[in-house]
């Protein structure tokens, strides 16, 4: 089988392959992301792809580097990770109560320096937040959890007590579509 390589270095991307069974190493893009105008579908598309073409330059025996970038989206906002506290709290009141979108995209590069095959896709999954007080917004701010996460929620901790409802894939929303990603290094022969 050959070397996997996880362009990212979010734990939680990292849980998600080991809990698919993938055996990969981890080498963070240190490229800066170079975020424009795009719908949320496109932005994620073009950040995966800068981060996994810019591992790719580094290695070039033949291995697999699979790229990930995700946002949350809610009436065409895009919503990063917050810039502080406040960020959070107008994050997740703009969240409660309704339903936004989940995006993550996905590149992988096959092959080595001499010739590489490409593939990105994107998920979207549609979550519904259960209605929070100010208070409880607040006391979660508090925990320190949303901090680093897309949206100002952490779907796979403390901030799952507010989620109502996921329209698509549970794993997109933790920050990789690994069913996806699996079975697409499959279809491509690549596993």
């Amino acid at each position: 089988m050959r070397k996997i390589i996880l362009a990212s270095a979010s734990p939680r991307r990292s849980e998600l392959m080991k809990q698919a069974g993938l055996d990969f190493d981890v080498c963070v893009s240190t490229k800066e992301e170079k975020k424009g105008p795009w719908e949320p579908e496109e932005m994620v598309r073009r950040l995966s792809r800068q981060k996994a073409q810019d591992v790719a330059e580094r290695y070039a025996e033949d291995c697999i580097i699979v790229g990930a970038d995700t946002v949350v989206s809610c009436d065409k906002e895009i919503l990063g990770k917050p810039a502080n506290d406040q960020d959070a709290f107008r994050m997740l009141h703009m969240l409660q109560g309704r339903t936004h979108e989940v995006y993550t995209g996905v590149t992988v590069i096959e092959g080595s320096a001499d010739v590489r095959k490409e593939t990105v896709f994107a998920e979207k999954t549609e979550v519904t937040m259960y209605p929070m007080t100010d208070k409880m917004i607040w006391d979660y701010i508090r925990t320190g959890e949303p901090a680093d996460k897309a949206g100002a929620y952490g779907i796979q901790g403390l901030g799952a007590r507010f989620v109502k409802d996921i329209r698509g894939d549970y794993n997109n929303v933790v920050g990789l579509p690994v069913g996806r990603l699996y079975q697409e290094l499959k279809s491509h022969g690549w596993m």
